[in-house]
Formats: structure tokens, C-alpha cells, sequence
């Protein structure tokens, strides 16, 4: 299986929200309704970095093999982070409809499956099959 696409996409994703905690918290703020105080704007840029650090972790290994019993630490903290922002944003669509929050719910969905398939997998069975 291949995780280049796996990696690359998640690590665009993610950065891009990472840079968008970071620098426009503010914004936002203003944007979600929630009232620009001080602590807020602390806990968005906090969680923009967390993004941002994930982001980083994704775009350097995406070239590694991954899988398996290989770069599993990798793979199962993106898994959980994908698995629990999922559920978080599947309780909000319950409470009240946005059509962004479904879009970022069915993304956060079609990630976790895919970590689900990488870490079930064997990335070597593709590379070590012997040619008649």
C-alpha cells in the first residue's frame, strides 16, 4: 500500500489548520463565535503548533516505509488523532448542522480508515514477492 499520498495529504491539511491556529486566531474566533480572550487565543495558537508539529511529522516520513510493525508510533498517533477529531466533530453535527463541519468530518473519517488499512498492512508483501 502506498502512504506517500497518505502522509502528503494529511500533512497539507494539517498544516494548513496549523498556520491558521498560529497566525490568525483572532479571526478565528470571530468566525466559530466564541469570544477573543486572551486564553482562547493561547489555546488556538497552542493547538495551531500541535497542527503544525503533526504536519512536520507527516511531511518528513512520508517518503519512509510505513506499516505494519514500521513506523507504527507514526502511524497510530495520526490514527488516534484522526479517530478522536472524528468523533468530536460527528457529536457537533449532532448538536447543530454546518456544512464545513461535514466537510472536515467526512475528511477526518476517510483518514482514519486509511491509517486504519496502513497499520493493518504488510508493506513489504508488495516489495518482497519473488519474479518467475
Amino acid at each position: 500500500m502506498k502512504t506517500k499520498w497518505l502522509l502528503s495529504s494529511s500533512a497539507v491539511m494539517m498544516g494548513l489548520l496549523g498556520l491558521a491556529g498560529t497566525f490568525i486566531p483572532e479571526e478565528i474566533s470571530t468566525i466559530l463565535g466564541i469570544d477573543p480572550s486572551p486564553i482562547t487565543l493561547i489555546l488556538l495558537q497552542i493547538i495551531g503548533g500541535l497542527y503544525l508539529g503533526f504536519a512536520m511529522l507527516n511531511w518528513f516520513t512520508r517518503s519512509a516505509l510505513i506499516g505494519g510493525i514500521y513506523n507504527k508510533p507514526v502511524v497510530l498517533g495520526n490514527l488516534m488523532h484522526h479517530i478522536i477529531v472524528f468523533f468530536a466533530l460527528i457529536r457537533q453535527l449532532a448538536d447543530q448542522f454546518h456544512f464545513i463541519l461535514l466537510i472536515f468530518t467526512l475528511a477526518y473519517l476517510g483518514f482514519a480508515v486509511w491509517f486504519t488499512l496502513v497499520m493493518r498492512s504488510n508493506p513489504l508483501s508488495n516489495s518482497t514477492k519473488k519474479s518467475d
